[in-house]
Protein backbone atom coordinates (compact mmCIF):
# COMPACT_ATOMS: atom_id res chain seq x y z
CA UNK A 1 0.00 0.00 0.00
CA UNK A 2 1.18 3.54 -0.79
CA UNK A 3 2.46 6.03 1.83
CA UNK A 4 0.23 8.83 3.10
CA UNK A 5 -0.09 12.07 1.12
CA UNK A 6 -2.09 15.08 2.32
CA UNK A 7 -5.44 15.34 0.51
CA UNK A 8 -5.47 19.10 -0.11
CA UNK A 9 -8.38 18.84 -2.58
CA UNK A 10 -10.69 18.02 0.33
CA UNK A 11 -10.72 21.68 1.26
CA UNK A 12 -13.05 22.16 -1.72
CA UNK A 13 -15.59 19.60 -0.48
CA UNK A 14 -19.02 20.77 0.67
CA UNK A 15 -22.16 18.89 1.66
CA UNK A 16 -25.37 20.61 2.66
CA UNK A 17 -26.77 19.00 5.79
CA UNK A 18 -24.09 16.30 5.93
CA UNK A 19 -21.60 15.66 8.72
CA UNK A 20 -18.04 14.91 7.58
CA UNK A 21 -15.11 13.19 9.26
CA UNK A 22 -11.71 11.76 8.40
CA UNK A 23 -10.64 8.25 9.36
CA UNK A 24 -7.00 7.26 8.89
CA UNK A 25 -5.45 3.83 9.42
CA UNK A 26 -1.86 3.67 8.21
CA UNK A 27 -1.96 4.20 4.40
CA UNK A 28 -5.76 4.41 4.27
CA UNK A 29 -7.19 7.91 4.63
CA UNK A 30 -10.96 8.17 4.22
CA UNK A 31 -13.05 11.34 4.03
CA UNK A 32 -16.60 10.37 4.96
CA UNK A 33 -19.86 12.28 4.81
CA UNK A 34 -23.19 11.11 6.18
CA UNK A 35 -26.28 12.01 8.16
CA UNK A 36 -24.22 11.99 11.37
CA UNK A 37 -20.67 11.50 12.61
CA UNK A 38 -19.64 8.06 11.35
CA UNK A 39 -16.09 8.05 12.72
CA UNK A 40 -16.41 5.05 15.03
CA UNK A 41 -18.22 2.60 12.74
CA UNK A 42 -16.05 3.73 9.83
CA UNK A 43 -12.86 2.95 11.71
CA UNK A 44 -14.17 -0.48 12.69
CA UNK A 45 -15.14 -1.22 9.10
CA UNK A 46 -11.83 -0.01 7.67
CA UNK A 47 -9.83 -2.07 10.16
CA UNK A 48 -11.89 -5.18 9.39
CA UNK A 49 -11.38 -5.02 5.65
CA UNK A 50 -7.72 -4.00 5.90
CA UNK A 51 -7.03 -7.00 8.14
CA UNK A 52 -8.47 -9.31 5.49
CA UNK A 53 -6.29 -7.77 2.77
CA UNK A 54 -3.15 -7.75 4.92
CA UNK A 55 -3.57 -11.36 6.04
CA UNK A 56 -4.12 -12.55 2.49
CA UNK A 57 -1.10 -10.56 1.32
CA UNK A 58 1.11 -12.18 3.96
CA UNK A 59 0.05 -15.60 2.72
CA UNK A 60 0.21 -14.64 -0.98
CA UNK A 61 2.98 -12.00 -1.44
CA UNK A 62 2.29 -11.63 -5.17
CA UNK A 63 -1.08 -10.14 -4.28
CA UNK A 64 0.66 -6.91 -3.23
CA UNK A 65 3.26 -6.70 -6.00
CA UNK A 66 1.75 -8.13 -9.17
CA UNK A 67 0.96 -5.71 -12.02
CA UNK A 68 -1.12 -8.35 -13.82
CA UNK A 69 -4.06 -10.52 -12.71
CA UNK A 70 -3.13 -13.49 -10.55
CA UNK A 71 -3.84 -17.10 -11.44
CA UNK A 72 -5.19 -18.00 -7.99
CA UNK A 73 -8.86 -19.01 -7.95
CA UNK A 74 -10.67 -15.93 -6.64
CA UNK A 75 -13.65 -18.03 -5.51
CA UNK A 76 -11.44 -19.33 -2.71
CA UNK A 77 -10.38 -15.85 -1.58
CA UNK A 78 -12.09 -14.06 1.31
CA UNK A 79 -14.51 -11.13 0.98
CA UNK A 80 -12.85 -8.01 -0.32
CA UNK A 81 -9.93 -9.97 -1.77
CA UNK A 82 -12.23 -11.88 -4.12
CA UNK A 83 -13.80 -8.59 -5.22
CA UNK A 84 -10.37 -7.14 -5.97
CA UNK A 85 -9.18 -10.21 -7.87
CA UNK A 86 -12.33 -10.30 -10.02
CA UNK A 87 -11.93 -6.59 -10.84
CA UNK A 88 -8.26 -7.18 -11.62
CA UNK A 89 -9.17 -9.80 -14.21
CA UNK A 90 -11.82 -7.61 -15.83
CA UNK A 91 -9.38 -4.72 -16.21
CA UNK A 92 -6.18 -6.67 -16.90
CA UNK A 93 -4.18 -5.10 -14.06
CA UNK A 94 -2.82 -6.24 -10.71
CA UNK A 95 -5.27 -6.66 -7.82
CA UNK A 96 -3.89 -3.77 -5.77
CA UNK A 97 -4.95 -1.38 -8.55
CA UNK A 98 -8.45 -1.81 -7.14
CA UNK A 99 -7.75 -1.46 -3.42
CA UNK A 100 -8.83 2.16 -2.86
CA UNK A 101 -12.12 1.74 -4.67
CA UNK A 102 -12.79 -1.61 -3.02
CA UNK A 103 -12.26 -0.19 0.46
CA UNK A 104 -14.40 2.86 -0.30
CA UNK A 105 -17.29 0.61 -1.31
CA UNK A 106 -16.98 -1.87 1.55
CA UNK A 107 -16.86 0.89 4.15
CA UNK A 108 -19.76 2.75 2.49
CA UNK A 109 -21.98 -0.30 2.53
CA UNK A 110 -21.12 -1.04 6.16
CA UNK A 111 -21.96 2.57 7.10
CA UNK A 112 -25.28 2.50 5.24
CA UNK A 113 -26.71 0.75 8.30
CA UNK A 114 -25.99 3.90 10.32
CA UNK A 115 -26.76 6.59 7.73
CA UNK A 116 -29.11 6.68 4.73
CA UNK A 117 -26.66 8.87 2.82
CA UNK A 118 -23.01 7.86 2.77
CA UNK A 119 -20.15 9.26 0.69
CA UNK A 120 -16.68 7.79 1.18
CA UNK A 121 -13.66 9.24 -0.61
CA UNK A 122 -10.42 7.29 -0.50
CA UNK A 123 -7.49 8.97 -2.23
CA UNK A 124 -9.68 10.46 -4.94
CA UNK A 125 -11.81 7.34 -5.38
CA UNK A 126 -15.40 7.86 -4.26
CA UNK A 127 -18.32 5.58 -3.43
CA UNK A 128 -21.73 7.17 -3.01
CA UNK A 129 -25.03 6.01 -1.54
CA UNK A 130 -27.54 8.87 -1.77
CA UNK A 131 -31.00 8.81 -0.21
CA UNK A 132 -32.22 11.74 -2.30
CA UNK A 133 -31.09 14.65 -4.45
CA UNK A 134 -27.83 14.56 -6.34
CA UNK A 135 -24.10 14.91 -5.85
CA UNK A 136 -21.45 16.67 -7.89
CA UNK A 137 -18.03 15.09 -8.10
CA UNK A 138 -15.42 17.55 -9.32
CA UNK A 139 -12.66 16.03 -11.45
CA UNK A 140 -9.20 17.08 -10.25
CA UNK A 141 -6.86 16.81 -13.24
CA UNK A 142 -3.60 18.31 -12.01
CA UNK A 143 -2.07 20.86 -14.41
CA UNK A 144 -4.92 20.63 -16.94
CA UNK A 145 -6.89 23.89 -17.40
CA UNK A 146 -10.00 21.72 -17.02
CA UNK A 147 -9.00 20.64 -13.51
CA UNK A 148 -11.88 21.24 -11.04
CA UNK A 149 -13.85 22.89 -13.87
CA UNK A 150 -15.64 19.69 -14.86
CA UNK A 151 -18.17 18.02 -12.56
CA UNK A 152 -19.88 14.65 -12.74
CA UNK A 153 -23.52 14.99 -11.65
CA UNK A 154 -24.94 11.86 -10.00
CA UNK A 155 -28.62 11.57 -9.09
CA UNK A 156 -29.64 9.50 -6.08
CA UNK A 157 -31.36 7.00 -8.36
CA UNK A 158 -28.02 6.20 -10.02
CA UNK A 159 -26.44 5.21 -6.70
CA UNK A 160 -24.96 3.20 -5.09
CA UNK A 161 -22.04 3.72 -7.45
CA UNK A 162 -18.34 4.44 -7.58
CA UNK A 163 -16.43 7.26 -9.26
CA UNK A 164 -12.73 6.40 -9.42
CA UNK A 165 -9.93 8.38 -11.02
CA UNK A 166 -6.41 7.55 -12.16
CA UNK A 167 -3.81 10.14 -13.17
CA UNK A 168 -0.21 10.29 -14.35
CA UNK A 169 0.17 13.88 -13.12
CA UNK A 170 -1.54 13.72 -9.70
CA UNK A 171 -0.63 11.65 -6.66
CA UNK A 172 1.80 8.77 -6.04
CA UNK A 173 0.03 5.97 -7.92
CA UNK A 174 1.93 4.16 -10.65
CA UNK A 175 0.75 5.01 -14.18
CA UNK A 176 2.30 4.07 -17.52
CA UNK A 177 0.36 6.77 -19.39
CA UNK A 178 0.21 10.56 -19.49
CA UNK A 179 -3.44 11.34 -18.75
CA UNK A 180 -4.26 14.13 -16.34
CA UNK A 181 -7.40 12.23 -15.32
CA UNK A 182 -9.23 9.08 -16.31
CA UNK A 183 -12.49 8.91 -14.39
CA UNK A 184 -14.60 5.74 -14.40
CA UNK A 185 -18.17 5.30 -13.14
CA UNK A 186 -19.33 1.79 -12.17
CA UNK A 187 -21.53 0.03 -9.64
CA UNK A 188 -18.43 -1.66 -8.21
CA UNK A 189 -15.75 0.39 -6.47
CA UNK A 190 -13.07 -2.21 -7.16
CA UNK A 191 -13.97 -2.40 -10.84
CA UNK A 192 -14.07 1.39 -11.28
CA UNK A 193 -10.65 1.73 -9.65
CA UNK A 194 -9.02 -1.10 -11.61
CA UNK A 195 -10.45 0.07 -14.94
CA UNK A 196 -9.40 3.67 -14.30
CA UNK A 197 -5.84 2.43 -13.81
CA UNK A 198 -5.95 0.23 -16.90
CA UNK A 199 -7.34 2.94 -19.17
CA UNK A 200 -4.96 5.60 -17.85
CA UNK A 201 -2.05 3.32 -18.73
CA UNK A 202 -3.19 3.40 -22.37
CA UNK A 203 -3.45 7.18 -22.78
CA UNK A 204 -0.17 8.73 -23.95
CA UNK A 205 -1.63 11.93 -25.44
CA UNK A 206 -4.96 13.49 -26.40
CA UNK A 207 -5.03 11.58 -29.68
CA UNK A 208 -5.56 8.36 -27.70
CA UNK A 209 -8.78 9.54 -26.06
CA UNK A 210 -11.22 8.30 -28.70
CA UNK A 211 -9.55 4.88 -28.98
CA UNK A 212 -9.43 4.32 -25.22
CA UNK A 213 -13.08 5.32 -24.81
CA UNK A 214 -13.97 2.73 -27.45
CA UNK A 215 -12.00 0.10 -25.54
CA UNK A 216 -13.80 1.03 -22.32
CA UNK A 217 -17.15 0.13 -23.90
CA UNK A 218 -16.08 -3.51 -24.04
CA UNK A 219 -15.57 -3.86 -20.27
CA UNK A 220 -18.63 -5.29 -18.54
CA UNK A 221 -19.84 -3.25 -15.59
CA UNK A 222 -18.44 0.12 -16.68
CA UNK A 223 -21.19 2.76 -16.88
CA UNK A 224 -19.19 5.71 -18.14
CA UNK A 225 -15.73 7.21 -18.58
CA UNK A 226 -14.28 10.72 -18.71
CA UNK A 227 -10.71 11.30 -19.94
CA UNK A 228 -8.80 14.58 -19.62
CA UNK A 229 -5.43 15.24 -21.25
CA UNK A 230 -4.32 18.86 -21.13
CA UNK A 231 -7.12 20.96 -22.62
CA UNK A 232 -8.80 17.96 -24.29
CA UNK A 233 -11.72 16.02 -22.84
CA UNK A 234 -13.60 12.96 -24.02
CA UNK A 235 -16.54 11.17 -22.42
CA UNK A 236 -18.63 8.08 -23.04
CA UNK A 237 -21.55 6.37 -21.34
CA UNK A 238 -24.09 7.25 -18.70
CA UNK A 239 -22.36 10.41 -17.42
CA UNK A 240 -23.76 13.89 -16.93
CA UNK A 241 -21.17 16.67 -16.97
CA UNK A 242 -21.40 20.34 -16.06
Amino acid sequence: MSPYHERTYRRLSTGTGLVSCTVTVRESDLFISGDRDLSDPARRSLLKHRRIIEQYGREHPDFFSSLVPLREESALAPGIVKTMMDASRSAGVGPMASVAGALAEKVSRDLNGFSRTVIVENGGDVFLILEKGEARVSIFAGPSPLSCNVNLVLAAGKTPCAVCTSSATVGPSLSFGNADAVCVVAASGALADAVATALANRVQDKHDIRRVLTEAKEIDGVRGVVIIVGDALGAWGDVTLE
